[in-house]
């Protein structure tokens, strides 16, 4: 590096003593909030979402009135009003990928019939074709370790490629959010090996899309070296992007989408924003803190099948003393859910078939085992205001891992699904031309006099 040249991923002196200085200066009280009430992440002292809209696109339900009295219950999920369970069942039992059928659903309200269903499968297909040359000038120049920034950036470039970006009327912005359901697989799995051929000396596979294919299909035909998966992976893969599709309007992410469509931006600057919001390890990362916790634990258990030595595992998470010391057992407790998240409960099964498959069969019963004990021993160490229980990611890492897919790919498989909620959230939003999204926020600062630079 020359003299002359910055570094800018260099934190200078300079820099920490004025960060200590911005750190000071921001810090608020902790009572305030409930001194004035305020609802903080929006959400009351029970964890309970603030009501911020209406929609019709997916619901969920974890508790029933019994007496006046709310009563934790079985938790249930609702794409459009049909239960997930019945859902998932529904396109298992008659073997069919069901992606692109709920897909349909949630982009239009009701289920396709076979030719609904046909005609909008060769959509996706026909759309999905990146621009000529976009791998090359695009996803090869400059590839990122993170595949989610990857995957904004070509976001956000695509918009260039647009002639009709900015038009948000719903014709056009349905296109693109088709369009955008369809490339998605492709800009991540290319994303990943740009990087993994710059970065890592791998060989550079591109593998074309067959437009045949389902969705979960082509993620493993573009992925693997040899193009080849079985019938089993693909189909849970399948299940996985059917569970991950949306989870209610008030899911981080989703509610990016609605604050930033509600600004009248185009669609690639509101997905590019929703992406941001999964990114993050509170939301859409946490499968991949599971995976490397119980990697963890099998350093640090000398015998796995020991429930004792596990329970006094898990009880060092939560004490801080053990992983990351964040005090956290990944994959276990969910803001809605607390007797049971229908997911987990749905892609379980599933997740022992695959196992079996590829003989994890002794690391899923370890995971079976932290399934059952970590909300015993969650609810022993800590004051809960409700029931704990295993959430959709603490099997999703596993199955991702059984599936050969890299851990850098993990939460953009989570987008791969969850573009489909926010292109419907999207446009339920736009639909009803709704005012700018502009919560409050209570100043507490003090006014202050302007001093002169002498006086300082």
């Amino acid at each position: 590096m020359a003299d002359n040249e910055i570094n800018y991923s260099e934190v200078t002196p300079e820099i920490r003593v004025l960060a200590e200085e911005a750190a000071r200066s921001t810090v608020i009280d902790s009572e305030l909030y409930r001194h004035y009430d305020v609802k903080r992440g929006l959400r009351d002292l029970n964890g309970k979402g603030v009501l911020a809209g209406l929609t019709h696109i997916s619901d969920i339900q974890a508790k029933k009135i019994v007496d006046g009295k709310e009563i934790p219950t079985e938790g249930h999920l609702y794409y459009r009003g049909y239960d997930i369970e019945d859902l998932v069942h529904g396109f298992t039992k008659e073997k069919r990928f069901g992606f692109e059928e709920i897909t349909y659903l949630l982009l239009f309200g009701h289920l396709p019939n076979g030719e609904e269903l046909s005609e909008f499968t060769n959509l996706l297909g026909f759309y999905r074709s990146l621009p000529t040359s976009f791998v090359r000038d695009i996803i090869m120049k400059a590839p990122s370790h993170d595949m989610m920034n990857s995957l904004a950036r070509s976001v956000l470039t695509l918009y260039t490629y647009d002639d009709a970006a900015d038009d948000i009327s719903i014709p056009n912005v349905l296109r693109q959010v088709i369009q955008l359901i369809a490339l998605f697989p492709m800009l991540c799995v290319y994303g990943f090996h740009a990087y993994a051929h710059y970065h890592d000396g791998e060989s550079l596979i591109i593998h074309q899309p067959d437009k045949e294919l389902s969705t979960a299909e082509n993620l493993l035909r573009i992925l693997r070296a040899d193009s080849e998966y079985t019938e089993l992976e693909a189909r849970i893969l399948d299940v996985a992007l059917v569970l991950h599709m949306d989870h209610g309007g008030g899911n981080n992410s989703t509610f990016t989408t609605h604050v930033v469509s509600s600004t009248g931006t185009d669609t690639y600057s509101a997905i590019a924003a929703s992406l941001g919001s999964l990114k993050g390890p509170r939301h859409g990362g946490a499968n991949i803190k599971v995976v490397r916790m119980m990697e963890d634990l099998k350093r640090n258990v000398q015998d796995v099948t020991d429930e004792d030595e596990v329970r006094e595992y898990l009880k060092k998470l939560l004490h801080k003393e053990a992983f990351d010391r964040s005090g956290l057992i990944y994959g276990m407790g969910h803001a809605v859910y607390s007797i049971s998240d229908p997911r987990e409960k749905i892609f379980r099964s599933f997740v022992e078939r695959l196992a079996d498959e590829k003989g994890y069969s002794s690391e899923f019963n370890l995971y079976a085992l932290i399934e059952r004990m970590g909300p015993e021993v969650i609810a022993e160490e800590r004051q809960m205001y409700k029931g704990v229980c295993c959430n959709v990611d603490f099997y999703s890492g596993f199955v991702y891992k059984m599936l050969g897919l890299p851990e850098e790919l993990f939460t953009p498989i989570f987008a791969c699904a969850r573009i489909a909620g926010w292109g419907a959230h999207r446009i339920e939003e736009l639909s009803n031309n709704g005012k700018i999204i502009r919560p409050a926020y209570k100043p507490v600062s003090p006014i202050s006099r302007y001093v002169p630079m002498s006086e300082r």
